[in-house]
């Protein structure tokens, strides 16, 4: 049986398209759809429009190579809006799907279950309006936390001033301090872009980021080349396209800041993530 999920976040909407368990391919569509919603608590309507319609073509292609089924989740921008309902509303119109809006906690135990699965072991999920930290030991889950803060929240107050960036992301996120007792996987767009910029990759190659060894020293060594380089240096000399490079320094931040609060010298970065979680959770129901 194929089927396909549909993840619908804060910078990207992403496809994953999976057979009997294995992952077949991802996709995604840079829309933005969290635009500004840090400045003014709404979706604009040209970012619902781009998201709507790359879920439409998204459903249109999964259905199209033989989908059985084709889910569809939401996580920060729509459930942090004052306007999300309507976004909601616009995909069922446009696309024909009825979006779930997960809760940050829904977030952060499917980011876990995907990566991991049913094995002890941690995930950060750095995205575009949240970041996601849960732990499970001895089976059981013990931490499981949401902060509304993510890179693209991040380059809407704070653009690429790092010094801006390192004292909101500190603000935001110091109520994720603690202990992890756990290895840690770095998971979702900013995770992957990381390591692929550490590999210098002009191509992306999730064979070659899944398995990589973040460490906080090659961390810091990005972060300096992240700030030395414009966006569009950044785009041209990597496989980022610019949306994700002019969010990527954010996220840097956000990632190294959590290392700091958790005591971390180094993450390993897994292509296994949200929506391997999510298509696991609606096949057991």
């Amino acid at each position: 049986m194929k089927y396909g999920v549909i993840d619908i976040g804060s910078n990207s909407v992403r496809l994953l398209m999976a057979s009997d368990g294995k992952t077949l391919y991802k996709e995604l569509n840079t829309t933005r759809l969290g635009e500004g919603l840090a400045l003014t608590g709404k979706l604009t309507a040209a970012a619902m429009y781009r998201s709507a319609f790359a879920v439409r073509d998204f459903r249109a292609q999964a259905l199209g190579e033989g989908a059985a089924e084709v889910f569809a989740f939401a996580t920060a921008a729509v459930r942090s809006a004052s306007n999300g309902g309507e976004f909601v509303r616009l995909v069922k119109e446009t696309a024909g799907l009825d979006v779930d809006v997960i809760s940050g906690e829904e977030e952060a135990e499917i980011g876990l279950t995907g990566a991991v699965g049913g094995r002890d072991g941690g995930i950060v999920d750095v995205g575009g309006g949240s970041t996601e930290l849960t732990f499970r030991r001895k089976g059981k889950i013990v931490r499981a936390a949401s902060v509304g803060v993510g890179a693209v929240r991040l380059f809407d107050l704070c653009g690429r001033d790092r010094d801006k960036l390192v004292s909101a992301a500190r603000e935001k996120l110091a109520p994720l301090a603690g202990e992890c007792g756990v290895p840690v996987c770095g998971i979702g767009g900013t995770a992957t872009s990381l390591a692929a910029l550490a590999l210098h990759l002009k191509k992306y190659d999730p064979a070659k980021v899944d398995g990589f060894v973040l460490t906080a020293e090659k961390l810091d060594e990005l972060l300096d080349g992240i700030f030395a380089r414009t966006p569009e240096e950044i785009a041209g000399e990597s496989c980022l396209p610019l949306r994700r490079a002019e969010i990527v320094g954010g996220g840097a931040v956000i990632v190294r800041e959590v290392m700091r609060l958790l005591s971390l010298d180094k993450i390993a970065v897994s292509e296994r993530d949200n929506l391997e979680g999510y298509l696991l959770r609606r096949l057991k129901k």
